[in-house]
């Protein structure tokens, strides 16, 4: 009878123990963040202007890489050269306009025959809805085409998981320095 008593005493202590567990942990733990099949995902058109400036006293485009096989190529684009870019973004074409973020990522000269780059940026965002997230692209950048194409592969912030595509306008280009504005219209599909 006292070896019933005692079970019935563990049992019963064990019991308010697992109960005293389960309140604690709910009322402790961090929630989870929603899975992505969980959530709604939305769709947002960006538009700006993305000045790129690789000649002047204040470059935002500099090469950083250029191989042996190519140093004596006297184009602006040698084969295999690579360039580190942080280009401002802004609202409107003029470069005195208000600055909302910046395009900083590399560069790299791919093409043996034609002009071709391919580019690897994340457009990071300093004011207004998005400021603190940004959008990561990897494409291919013809840049003789005055339209082109971007892949959108990523984001971070309120771009997380992005995807989509960017429509790219050259709107300015300077031969003698390489200095351009290109206009930026950007799909992004994200959660």
């Amino acid at each position: 009878m006292k070896l019933i008593k005692r079970v019935n005493f563990v049992s019963f202590c064990a019991l308010i123990l697992c109960m005293v567990t389960i309140t604690f942990l709910r009322q402790h733990s961090a929630v989870s963040p929603p899975l992505p099949h969980q959530m709604l995902e939305k769709e947002t058109v960006l538009h700006f202007f993305l000045h790129d400036t690789p000649g002047g006293n204040s470059p935002s485009a500099v090469r950083v890489v250029q191989t042996n096989r190519t140093v004596h190529d006297t184009s602006r684009t040698p084969f295999g050269t690579v360039w580190v870019v942080d280009d401002p973004l802004t609202e409107g074409p003029d470069p005195k306009s208000t600055v909302i973020g910046n395009s900083r990522g590399l560069y790299v000269s791919a093409g043996q025959k034609e002009l071709m780059l391919v580019a690897y940026l994340d457009f990071g965002f300093t004011s207004g809805e998005f400021n603190g997230s940004s959008i990561s692209v990897l494409s291919r950048n013809p840049v003789t085409d005055i339209e082109r194409e971007f892949a959108v592969v990523g984001g971070r912030g309120k771009f997380r998981m992005a995807r989509g595509f960017a429509n790219l306008k050259c709107i300015f280009y300077n031969e003698s320095n390489g200095d351009s504005i290109v206009e930026y219209t950007m799909v992004v599909r994200h959660y």
